[in-house]
């Protein structure tokens, strides 16, 4: 796999992983980057990692993120995803796994509730990568701030998930 391919694939592990978030949210593309990898003596080895992240821009509210890590880390295991770390935070909880085919994928909370997937692929052959294309953001619009503004019924509520699944959306 070259580093173009590994850039896809982390495209991918993401896409899947929102699939599988019912009811859905809105994303949108965050920065891209790349970097070699290098041996103990810090020398070039022909072999590069990607990482690609995507922003959750829907609103998740603090009672809903435990439920939102759940039916993530949950589709994470169905897929044979070992879990690496959790971070049990009230303000800002996250979890780690690594994928079978050593992806190091997170899901991380920041700031005012900012969601955040993170993929990074393992070294794989150095090659050139395009930029995942985003789209321009407009100076003063709600997506140029960075933060969650989309309204869902199901996971912007102020009130815990209960033991029921949400209905599919149609």
């Amino acid at each position: 796999m070259n580093m173009q391919e590994a850039a896809d694939h982390a495209e991918g592990i993401i896409d899947a992983t929102l699939k599988a978030i019912n009811p859905s949210v809105e994303v949108m593309r965050g920065p891209s980057s790349e970097s070699s990898c290098t041996d103990f003596k810090n020398d070039g080895t022909g072999t590069g990692s990607v990482s690609r992240r995507r922003y959750v821009m829907t609103i998740i509210s603090d009672e809903r993120r435990g439920g939102f890590l759940g039916v993530v880390e949950r589709y994470w295991k169905k897929q044979g995803y070992k879990i690496t770390s959790v971070r049990n935070s009230a303000d800002m909880p996250a979890i780690s796994a690594t994928a079978p085919d050593g992806f190091e994928v997170s899901l991380e909370f920041g700031y005012k509730g900012q969601a955040g997937f993170h993929v990074t692929s393992p070294c794989v052959t150095e090659s050139k990568v395009t930029e995942a294309p985003r789209k321009p953001l407009k100076p003063g619009s709600p997506e140029a701030k960075g933060l969650p503004y989309i309204h869902s019924d199901f996971w912007s509520a102020s009130t815990p998930i209960t033991s029921a699944s949400p209905t599919p959306s149609r």
